[in-house]
């Protein structure tokens, strides 16, 4: 094993995992808490259902790679609190439609959260809830019953999420899409959590279902109807060409194009019918998403950009919030960015063979662990400055995020465990 494949080991199972059990883990109701400010004070007891359903699949993924030999950790410990986060969601958050409440209190009692007092408003927040029961439902230790509950609860989700993102009525908090505009962020999470369904059942409605999204991704490749070519994305694409020139269709989110190209080889290898469609091109739009988002001056990806590189621009609509959250922390430096980029690199390179990208992987290897990790152990401080320095300010939801960094430090352990059997 490498120097930085021993570091990223140790960072996950001495400082991140540990710092989640100590802090964040609820052994007593389910879940976990994640209201803390970017140095770990807890400031609220309330429950995001977004982190809900993470940690579910997040606890059972961990289970599965500690049972596997990948890590070496307590498989029991995990499946433990799968299981337990699995029946929050279900007895907690489900609502008609279905969808789900967007955050509960620390017991379990839905909050209103919209502006007249709807519980649920974000498709999001639906699918990261269907991810986690899709995970837990690979978990031995669950009653064959709930594992059977779970996955027609997130079958039930999904379907109901693609047919408001595909009608474009689906509310997405933290994330607001305007009309008039089509975003890939849904996409992305259909093709991801319709996988991950797969993974648990089988069942062609979920292959359908991620089938579905990576077209809408990818269009049929000539006539632009995809939000992806070789060297250009959207992230916002207009309906109108008029509206092009405006800041929400100029605007990039390297990370988020990042997490999706690793996520379309990872659909592929579990539905292998996705195989054929992966286009020869797609580590080359991550190159491309890599030379736009990074920061020459200081290092670092920043979190949006300009369709041409540097500080998104273009015409405002002036009421929009979300043209507000990407002029306010377009070049802050966001710990989700720099992992999925970290991860999205040395798969692509591996399965690409692609030098190029290994040499991304080593820069962002080097920046993100020289930058984000707390230099006396423990979680990570995930929001920075430009410069790097610790910036506390809610840059998303209002929570210390317990998914992307674990995730994606233990699929590239999972990968290096592949290369180096244990």
């Amino acid at each position: 094993m490498t120097a930085e494949a021993e570091r990223v080991q140790s960072e996950l199972l001495d400082n991140v995992l540990p710092w989640w059990l100590e802090h964040g883990a609820d052994t007593e109701q389910g879940g976990v808490l994640t209201c803390f400010s970017n140095d770990g004070r807890l400031l609220s007891s309330e429950k995001y259902t977004w982190s809900q359903g993470r940690w579910a699949w997040l606890c059972a993924r961990l289970a599965a790679a500690a049972r596997g030999g990948a890590i070496t950790s307590d498989a029991s410990q995990w499946e433990r609190m799968a299981v337990a986060t699995a029946r929050f969601l279900q007895d907690h958050t489900l609502l008609p439609g279905p969808v789900v409440a967007y955050r509960t209190s620390v017991d379990g009692r839905p909050l209103p959260s919209g502006r007249n007092g709807e519980l649920a408003v974000s498709v999001l927040a639906d699918l990261f809830a269907a991810l986690g029961l899709a995970g837990a439902a690979r978990v031995p230790g669950a009653a064959t019953d709930e594992r059977s509950q779970w996955l027609q609860i997130s079958h039930a989700l999904l379907r109901h999420a693609r047919e408001r993102i595909s009608s474009r009525t689906a509310p997405s908090e933290p994330y607001p899409v305007r009309a008039g505009f089509t975003d890939a962020a849904g996409f992305m999470l259909l093709l991801n959590v319709g996988a991950e369904l797969h993974r648990s059942s089988g069942s062609s409605e979920s292959a359908e279902t991620a089938e579905w999204a990576l077209d809408q991704l990818l269009g049929d490749g000539s006539d632009g109807s995809g939000m992806w070519r070789r060297d250009a994305w959207w992230e916002y694409r207009p309906d109108d060409d008029g509206d092009r020139d405006t800041l929400l269709a100029r605007h990039r989110t390297p990370g988020h194009l990042l997490e999706m190209t690793w996520m379309v080889a990872d659909a592929a290898e579990a539905i292998p019918s996705l195989g054929p469609r992966i286009p020869a091109w797609l580590p080359d739009l991550a190159v491309r998403a890599l030379e736009l988002g990074w920061d020459q001056e200081y290092g670092g990806i920043f979190r949006y950009v300009d369709a041409d590189g540097g500080q998104p621009r273009g015409r405002l609509f002036g009421d929009d919030r979300y043209e507000v959250l990407v002029q306010r922390t377009w070049d802050t430096k966001l710990w989700w960015v720099h992992v999925e980029a970290l991860y999205a690199t040395q798969r692509l390179a591996a399965e690409f063979d692609r030098a190029d990208l290994r040499e991304w992987r080593d820069r962002l290897c080097a920046y993100t662990l020289d930058t984000f990790p707390e230099p006396r152990g423990g979680e990570w401080t995930q929001i920075r400055d430009r410069h790097g320095r610790p910036l506390d300010e809610v840059v998303a939801l209002p929570v210390k995020d317990p998914f992307h960094i674990a995730r994606a430090l233990l699929l590239i352990t999972e990968l290096d465990s592949e290369r180096n059997p244990l």
